[in-house]
């Protein structure tokens, strides 16, 4: 990923949670944790809807845009981590992420680990991908690890 899109994520980021200033009020850095984090996720949604809309036959595949999106979700995948990681971000600010997170942390970090690690790899097969089919196994085990996660550890 060249240098400009990531700091423009990251500037995306940064806009997304100072945004939650209020009336004067500033958030606390826990609120700022987890805006960071949602922030993440909302990226990594975006850039893997389009994906899956593209695996599944709902939109044309294109290859190169497929391998944009997939180092996307592969630079996000390794930021949100840091947002989980701040003493108060567990309750608060409205946050979907089960008190399970915290008490399970070694298991939680575990499938955040296998999450980077598949989001990874995902980027790497996409980058010399021509066909869909050369990235429909990989994103499927993406997909695998990012629900894991959602089943144990994501209020819906």
């Amino acid at each position: 990923m060249n240098k400009l899109l990531k700091i423009s994520i990251v500037a995306s980021l940064v806009l997304g949670f100072s945004s939650t200033v209020t009336a004067g009020k500033e958030p606390s850095l826990a609120e700022k944790a987890v805006k960071y984090r949602q922030a993440g996720f909302e990226v990594m949604a975006w850039n893997f809807g389009a994906m899956g809309a593209m695996v599944k036959g709902e939109m044309p595949f294109d290859a190169k845009v497929f391998a944009d999106k997939a180092d996307k979700v592969s630079f996000s995948s390794k930021l949100v981590m840091e947002g989980f990681e701040v003493k108060g971000s567990e309750k608060g600010y409205h946050t979907e992420a089960k008190p399970a997170v915290w008490k399970e942390w070694d298991k939680f970090k575990e499938g955040m680990d296998k999450l980077q690690e598949q989001t990874t790899k995902l980027a790497e097969i996409a980058k010399t991908a021509t066909t869909v089919e050369e990235v429909k196994a990989q994103f499927a085990e993406t997909g695998k690890a990012c629900k894991s996660c959602h089943e144990d550890y994501k209020q819906d």
